[in-house]
């Protein structure tokens, strides 16, 4: 039998799962089992369990379905569980480093404690100061081990079910489970608090706790504010039954009802039924209310009459919750013209448009990536929507025929980003732009990310600087409503770097869709208009953009490649779009690629692909073609970008640190050879997942169409997707 069982519901944190199972499995205390909780064994967070089980026999993965709550997957835990001693760690929590050997010590002194209550630390999700709420409750209590009613005080309602441990036959013999509720936490302190017999505590920290950008779900407003007083009374009642001693009956109804008034005195949180809410509360009040019990002094006193006697109105007084307060529903933005502002404001106040669509890239770079995909989806299976593309003044030009634009700052720009329902974007909008209520925001992203990416790149001066204010980076965030993903890589990867409530559509990206359906007349096409010659090998050679210079830098003498890889060899050249001035140029069997404004055709046309560590990687993979990662200042990308694994243990093809390495790759055909597939392959399986050719139907189908998830066509498999034909094969063929 383990010492301890710990048990890690996982709903919802998928991208921070494996930090708390790392601090787990990092103990230095290490009898132990540990059980993370998942929704089902498909989804992302099963999937990080499912790894950390194949590399240490102490874990253990179990599934409770989401609709049973943060109380069902804790009770299915618990009867997975085996360890003397259970130990409950939210999935977007940690250990401290030796929580376990501490707490394995002091239940060596107080042995035979049904619950060990500890101290934990409040970690504030981005800046301030950390708290440890626990440390007064605890301060003061005996030594050792002792009976509940030499601390009356304890009585477990102020403390989450993850700031204490539990004995687990103490637990079953007195058949304590999670409560069904929301509130679930108050329910169980309160219930274990009356059981336990024997107590003791540790006055240190245990866990990290990890504030939410969001904030506690349970603040939300809504219906469930209603369970609180289900969980109150539920304990309240329990306490009658079992005859609690008056002097233990009076700080528990105390700290039940601090928690109650705390909610009656927030009217926002339950927009309706507010009123039922006091009434039934203060029901509660007068029916179990303890002999001897004293109103506390100053306003929450004055609460706790006006909630006894049931004077409602004089209640809402209180809090000013009775005045009048008018707040204007959309802000108007700061722009810089005083006439554009206004009539800005103006169409704000217009009704929404449900059949305009606005498109952006690349912060109006042209008609591209993944929302041009989309658009052109769009047009085909939802034509009733109008849509609008953004861009540049100096890149209408380039804008397919057909397809309506408005230029970025002029009138049209803002009257259809005011009026439009649907905004589809790969990076953001302006700063000034205002999320209004029933529009939708589609944040389809334009890569999987290798590097560090919104706020996880706070801890890199260099980018960090260049980033600007990261305040403002999630104010954009919280406009999101769909964030788009191509891997279970991505979807974690997202919930870190872009904290928000925004849903995660794992449909993969629109843009990668052409390379399952293109053809070899595609494949030959884009091949002709880019000039490569016929029979040549045409390599894509596509370096990524480096915080640390102040320009583009090739990183690789071409031509000299060219002539030491094979006389066949061709360079198509696409620097990163941060360089990209609009102006083609080639020289010799060098093809600078990088004014074409579709990626996906420069990759169709390419054989191989070389790069360091740009996410082309990722979508050029689906093309089932040899990567080559020329990784010569790998040590320097990791110290100054971050990165989220280390691409030197995962590449997808061989990994070369010099130009001499590379062109013998090519000229030696190591880059194509047995080994290579296999890297490619196993990169494949992870980072191809949902890149099926099918995304821009799902994205129209679920967002512009309405359509139910249910509804959305599934992922084909990746062994039953035809990628389109490299050119090579059209030769020999």
């Amino acid at each position: 039998m383990p010492r301890f069982s710990i048990i890690v519901p996982s709903h919802g944190v998928a991208g921070r799962l494996s930090q708390a199972l790392d601090s787990v499995l990092a103990q230095s205390f290490g009898d132990l089992e540990l059980i993370p909780v998942c929704d089902a064994p498909d989804t992302p967070a099963a999937e990080v369990a499912a790894g950390y089980a194949e590399r240490d026999s102490r874990v253990t993965p179990v599934d409770s379905p989401p609709s049973a709550g943060l109380s069902g997957a804790r009770n299915a835990g618990m009867r997975a569980a085996t360890g003397a001693y259970l130990l409950f760690l939210d999935g977007d929590d940690v250990l401290v480093p030796g929580a376990l050997a501490a707490l394995d010590a002091r239940l060596t002194e107080v042995a035979g404690a049904d619950v060990l209550y500890f101290e934990h630390e409040r970690t504030p999700w981005w800046e301030g100061e950390p708290t440890n709420p626990a440390a007064p409750l605890l301060a003061g209590t005996p030594k050792g081990a002792f009976s509940p009613d030499r601390a009356p005080g304890l009585t477990g309602v102020p403390f989450p079910a993850w700031s204490a441990l539990y004995r687990r036959a103490f637990l079953g013999e007195r058949r304590l489970v999670f409560p069904d509720s929301h509130f679930t936490d108050i329910g169980w302190g309160g219930l274990v608090g009356m059981a336990a017999e024997r107590i003791a505590v540790l006055r240190s920290v245990v866990v990290r706790h990890r504030l939410r950008r969001q904030g506690s779900r349970l603040n939300l407003p809504g219906a469930h504010q209603h369970e609180l007083l289900d969980q109150v009374e539920l304990v309240l009642t329990r306490a009658a039954e079992s005859g609690l001693p008056a002097e233990r009956a009076r700080p528990l109804f105390e700290q039940l009802f601090t928690i109650v008034l705390k909610t009656a005195s927030r009217p926002e949180r339950l927009p309706s039924g507010h009123r039922r809410f006091f009434r039934r509360a203060g029901r509660l009040h007068r029916r179990h209310r303890p002999a001897g019990f004293r109103m506390p002094g100053g306003r929450l006193g004055v609460q706790h009459r006006l909630l006894a006697t049931g004077a409602y109105t004089a209640f809402r007084a209180l809090r000013g919750a009775n005045q009048v307060a008018v707040r204007l529903a959309e802000v108007t933005p700061r722009l810089g013209a005083l006439r554009t502002r206004l009539r800005y404001a103006v169409d704000l106040r217009r009704p929404l448009d449900d059949r305009l669509a606005v498109y952006c890239a690349y912060w109006g770079r042209g008609y591209a990536c993944n929302p041009a995909a989309i658009h052109a989806k769009a047009r085909e299976l939802a034509p009733h929507i109008r849509s609008v593309f953004l861009v540049e003044a100096g890149q209408a030009h380039a804008m397919p025929k057909g397809v309506d634009y408005a230029v970025i700052g002029s009138r049209r720009y803002w009257q259809v980003l005011a009026r439009a329902k649907y905004l589809v974007n790969n990076a953001n909008f302006a700063e000034d732009v205002v999320k209004r209520r029933g529009s939708v925001h589609v944040q389809t992203q334009h890569g999987t990310p290798l590097k560090k990416m919104g706020v996880d790149q706070s801890t890199y001066p260099v980018v960090a600087a260049q980033t600007g204010s990261f305040t403002k980076l999630l104010n954009r965030v919280d406009r999101w409503d769909f964030n788009l993903s191509a891997n279970r890589h991505s979807t974690q990867m997202w919930e870190r770097a872009f904290p928000g409530s925004y849903e995660a559509l794992e449909y993969g990206y629109p843009r990668n869709d052409v390379y399952c359906t293109a053809g070899a007349e595609d494949v030959l096409r884009v091949r002709r208009e880019l000039g490569v010659p016929e029979g040549s090998t045409a390599v894509l050679y596509a370096p990524t953009h480096r915080d640390h210079h102040t320009g583009f830098e090739a990183g690789l003498d071409l031509a000299a490649f060219c002539e030491a890889a094979g006389e066949n060899v061709v360079v198509l050249l696409r620097a990163h779009y941060f360089y990209d001035r609009g102006l083609a140029a080639s020289g010799g069997r060098i093809i600078d690629v990088t004014a074409h404004r579709s990626a996906e055709d420069v990759c169709l046309a390419a054989d191989a692909l070389v790069t360091d560590y740009s996410s082309i990687m990722f979508d050029y993979a689906n093309l089932d073609r040899p990567i080559v990662v020329y990784a010569d200042d790998w040590e320097v990308y990791q110290e100054t970008r971050g990165v989220y694994f280390d691409l030197m243990a995962e590449p997808p093809g061989p990994v070369v640190r010099t130009a001499e390495e590379l062109a013998r790759v090519f000229r030696d055909g190591s880059y194509a050879n047995a080994e290579s597939k296999e890297r490619r392959a196993a990169f494949r399986r992870r980072f191809c997942q949902f890149d099926d050719g099918r995304a821009a139907e799902r994205v129209v189908r679920r967002v512009l169409l309405g359509e139910p998830p249910e509804a959305i066509p599934p992922v084909i498999p990746l062994a039953e997707r035809i990628p389109a034909p490299a050119a090579a094969t059209l030769v020999r063929s």
